[in-house]
């Protein structure tokens, strides 16, 4: 064993003493000895214990220690604080910028204990609150995560959004110098608007075949991978694959066509398209010669939609304009960063949005400040107030009603009946069967105060998969119960999967895009709300904050007349 890993294995045993609370001098000890084994220019395992004893800085109990890894290959007292630790938490000690302290306060005073439910928390202003922790602490962690994250090779659609249209623009420039009239288009995963992608495919169509080729060729980050179409790779500073595929300008929209969507749904089409046709002036022109409609790239994923093309014609997919005001969203009545006030404004002047659903966490929810009965009442005041100012905007009454083990609602029916709508969401505990999250699942939505389910499997993209669900029985159910279910727009959650979105829609359940905003910024979530509601094929009629304010205070007035809780 060399001694940087035997350095890194009592480095660890110095955090995880410190995370539980051990003796600080030993520590010191320990720590000391890291600093000084992992200088060493002698390797340790060529020493005696008697020699590795003698060594300034290392005394006999450290060099016992060493002696017990050298000829075991493990440190008991390592193993045994490591069976006392949940992974997650271990896993932790690895994010530069916290040490054990901070760890120790996320994981015993907040209740986290995975790097994904730690990232989310950044996300929902969990961290600012807690001692020794402050926002720009809470940004440099959530930093921390996402470079780890990225060192996987994948990326949320969210997170590399920025990277793709700097690349974009920074090669379009390059090719006016070589080929003013080359067409530039982004493919793959990145034009269907997958929630997280792997590689970064453009296609480029030009007359200068050689004159672009040369381009590349003399930039020495990327490397030829193919003949023809030409292709060319590269790795991003950040992480990200990139191909791009260079062929003739007239053949460009059927090569683009060829690498924007996925494997199944160009091998679906293929057969369909004469076999020595290549040149097409449009991707509908394309469709129209396979007999089929036009099919928009979002929906390219090979799930159905050529049955749906071959009969009729796409609907009009969901867009962002056709959202009229934002529900599930949260203040510094819970876990926001900004007042109710502040959120209402930013809705009414910058988004020019009708109203805003104002879903602070109920009360069980301590963790996020969830607001008591008495607070739940205050807060409505001020939103009447609010009402009377801001008007005509509008702010609904709404809570985010924890679903508790037993299925029922956080708050008595007395309180459940004051508020406009409810979000009914779970947040813990998250560790259950299918069979049992499914049951608490339907339990919330026959709960006649039930609007909405919120983030129906609590996942997080890449770092947590969420709890199992029945997914038909749980949409049915919502459908039974006239209650809608949540596309939750924060990029992390992306939750109801787009992939049962058809199915909801084919049972009649409205959808309602969410951003989840716990800061004014967190409303331009709703964008990635709008591409995954695309790719469900959900369309305005359908998604229930493309209401009109009229229109919803109808909907959450008649809805609580046919419950009977008015």
């Amino acid at each position: 064993m060399e001694n940087k890993a035997i350095a890194k294995q009592f480095k660890l045993l110095a955090q995880l003493m410190e995370l539980h609370g051990e003796n600080p001098f030993k520590i010191k000890s320990i720590t000391n000895a890291v600093f000084k084994i992992d200088k060493l220019a002698n390797p340790l395992a060529l020493l005696s214990s008697a020699e590795i004893s003698e060594i300034e800085g290392i005394g006999k109990g450290i060099s016992a220690k060493i002696s017990e890894l050298l000829s075991t290959g493990t440190l008991q007292e390592l193993q045994d604080l490591i069976v006392k630790t949940p992974l997650g938490v271990v896993e932790m000690l690895a994010i530069k910028g916290i040490g054990p302290k901070k760890i120790a306060v996320i994981w015993k005073d907040l209740g986290i204990d995975t790097i994904g439910e730690l990232f989310y928390a950044c996300n929902e202003n969990r961290l600012i609150e807690a001692k020794g922790f402050g926002l720009k602490t809470q940004e440099e962690i959530k930093k921390a995560i996402e470079f780890s994250i990225a060192s996987n090779g994948r990326f949320l659609y969210a997170q590399i959004e920025p990277y793709v249209t700097l690349f974009y623009n920074d090669l379009a420039i390059s090719l006016n110098s070589v080929d003013m009239q080359a067409i530039l288009g982004i493919a793959g995963q990145f034009r269907r608007a997958c929630e997280i992608i792997d590689e970064l495919i453009l296609v480029l169509g030009t007359a200068k075949l050689e004159d672009v080729n040369r381009m590349f060729s003399e930039d020495e980050s990327y490397t030829q991978t193919e003949e023809f179409p030409l292709v060319w790779f590269k790795t991003l500073t950040n992480g990200l694959k990139v191909r791009v595929i260079i062929t003739t300008a007239e053949r460009f929209q059927y090569d683009w066509f060829m690498a924007s969507g996925s494997d199944s749904h160009v091998s679906q089409v293929l057969p369909l398209l004469p076999a020595d046709k290549f040149n097409y002036p449009d991707e509908s022109a394309i469709y129209e010669q396979a007999g089929l409609n036009f099919i928009p790239a979002e929906c390219r994923e090979g799930f159905g939609e050529l049955e749906q093309a071959k009969t009729q014609e796409f609907p009009k997919l969901i867009e962002l304009s056709d959202l009229k005001g934002s529900l599930h969203n949260h203040s510094t009545w819970s876990d926001g960063v900004h007042t109710l006030k502040e959120m209402a404004l930013y809705c009414k002047s910058e988004l020019n949005l009708e109203y805003l659903g104002i879903c602070d966490h109920s009360k069980v929810a301590v963790y996020a400040k969830g607001l008591s009965i008495e607070r739940v009442l205050a807060q409505h005041q001020e939103i009447d107030q609010l009402n009377s100012e801001l008007a005509p905007f509008y702010i609904f009454k709404g809570i985010e009603s924890d679903i508790l083990s037993d299925g029922s609602l956080d708050y008595p029916e007395e309180i459940l009946k004051s508020f406009d709508f409810i979000v009914a969401s779970i947040h813990s505990p998250l560790k259950m069967d299918e069979e049992k999250a499914t049951h608490r699942l339907i339990k919330a939505i026959e709960n006649p105060y039930t609007t909405i389910l919120g983030h129906p499997t609590g996942r997080l993209l890449l770092s947590r998969a969420g709890y199992p669900i029945d997914y038909k029985k749980v949409i049915e159910a919502c459908a039974a119960n006239d209650v809608a279910i949540e596309i939750n727009a924060n990029p992390l959650r992306l939750d109801l999967d787009w992939r049962w979105h058809r199915f909801a829609l084919e049972k009649g359940v409205k959808l309602a895009i969410n951003p989840d905003a716990h800061r004014k910024e967190g409303f331009l979530d709703m964008k990635y709300g709008v591409l995954v509601g695309r790719k469900g094929g959900l369309t305005a009629s359908y998604n229930l904050n493309s209401y009109t304010l009229p229109e919803l205070t109808t909907y959450f007035k008649d809805r609580k007349v046919k419950k009977g809780i008015i």
